[in-house]
């Protein structure tokens, strides 16, 4: 069913679209290779459990989480948001 200026399944398109881009973003994240013992950014040691967990792992949590959220900020899309919200 289409709702006002939609056209029929554009929202499934939307949600589709929405999954694509997070299952490449975090592919293109998978570590590969050995596991390095000290971060690459802040030089810190990375817990062997880490290394075990996630073979070729380059970056401690913090440092890793540090990068994920700024990739969140800097996206352009908000894919999320109604008409309206991306009418202001």
């Amino acid at each position: 069913m289409a709702g006002g200026w939609t056209q029929d399944g554009a929202v499934q398109q939307q949600i589709d679209a929405s999954l694509d881009d997070a299952l490449k973003r975090v592919r293109r994240h998978i570590p590969a290779g050995e596991s390095l013992r000290d971060c690459e950014r802040c030089e810190a040691e990375i817990p062997e459990g880490r290394r075990l967990a996630l073979p070729g792992v380059r970056l401690c949590v913090a440092c890793q989480s540090e990068i994920d959220r700024q990739e969140i900020l800097s996206s352009p899309y908000n894919r999320r948001g109604n008409k309206d919200s991306q009418l202001r």
